[in-house]
């Protein structure tokens, strides 16, 4: 019996390796692993949909959900979750000491709809009443100039954004203090400097009591399907979801090795009871009922940024079949 070929797109993380080399094979499935940066591949599914499954952006994904075709479905498996305070950013010289020093000032972002800012303005407004609508953002590249949003956004209007020039980047803004901070998910290149630190120095004490309080360990990635694709077979969202779970499976097992370590960390055991003991056994959970207050807190993000043209509710965003967990 033939297979279903797919082609995916997806970066090469521990977690989804054996997918990659193809130690696992998802039930039906003839599978082209694309391992790209997860840049590329945002761009190249949102803009072109080049590919029949891929890891994206939540947010992304949750806003392509309020186009009239919803091009996507996802699976709850989630390749990429980073707690986002180590994130912020700030000129040393803008007076910027604690999170309500922020209200008022320039904050960049690459993107506005990106992920990793969504959840560090969520958290600001929650944790430190900084209002998502109290500062003025500036959008662009990182560290090259011209990087547009992905997706068209229709944004409330006291949400005030601006575009830095063609040939600005916000890495050189902050160090010179043309913006006040900066809130990114990959660290900029003119941090480390002098003129650019973090706002939180003892960021995995802040993580922690973050989680130890809410449970919260973010979400920025899922993995979708091309919605044509799914329609034609809906089998494949289990097959993929069945398979990036056994595929988890062994970077658990990998992690609490210990007569040789697979990983280039030399405290790794440690790092891993650590984890362990605040987050459980299961602490990157895939499925759906284990992350639904996790999805429920993004999603109202989502919302009161003015991303979400309506708040969703965390079942909206998956494939059916795929809600109900099962053993495997």
């Amino acid at each position: 019996m033939s297979k279903t070929e797919l082609t995916m797109a997806c970066w090469n993380y521990d977690r989804t390796r054996a997918l990659l080399e193809g130690r696992v094979q998802p039930d039906g499935i003839d599978l082209n692993y694309l391992a790209l940066p997860v840049e590329e591949t945002f761009f190249r599914m949102l803009r072109h949909r080049e590919f029949d499954a891929a890891e994206m952006s939540l947010s992304s994904y949750v806003v392509s959900l309020f186009e009239p075709e919803r091009p996507f479905i996802a699976i709850p498996v989630f390749p990429s979750r980073v707690f986002r305070h180590s994130c912020i950013y700030v000129n040393a010289a803008s007076g910027i000491a604690e999170p309500v020093d922020l209200v008022g000032k320039k904050v960049g972002s690459p993107e506005y709809q990106m992920t990793a800012v969504v959840w560090i303005r969520g958290i600001l407004s929650d944790e430190y009443s900084v209002a998502v609508n109290s500062v003025t953002y500036y959008t662009g590249g990182e560290e090259e100039p011209g990087r547009p949003e992905k997706l068209k956004l229709q944004l409330p209007p006291d949400i005030r954004i601006e575009r830095i020039g063609p040939t600005q980047t916000l890495s050189s803004m902050l160090a010179r203090g043309e913006i006040d901070a900066l809130y990114t998910a990959r660290t900029p290149s003119s941090f480390g400097r002098g003129q650019v630190k973090r706002l939180f120095h003892d960021f995995v004490s802040v993580e922690r009591d973050y989680f130890r309080r809410t449970g919260i360990f973010p979400i920025m990635h899922t993995v979708v399907i091309r919605r044509e694709v799914y329609e034609r077979s809906p089998w494949v969202a289990q097959s993929l979801y069945k398979a990036f779970s056994v595929a988890q499976r062994e970077t658990y097992t990998d992690l609490q090795e210990t007569a040789a370590l697979k990983a280039m960390l030399p405290w790794l055991i440690s790092h891993v009871e650590e984890t362990r003991r605040e987050m459980g056994e299961d602490f990157w959970p895939y499925g759906f009922e284990r992350n639904r207050r996790v999805l429920e807190t993004f999603l109202r993000y989502s919302y009161e940024q003015g991303l979400s043209k309506q708040r969703l509710e965390p079942h909206q965003l998956f494939a059916p079949e795929t809600l109900e967990s099962f053993r495997i």
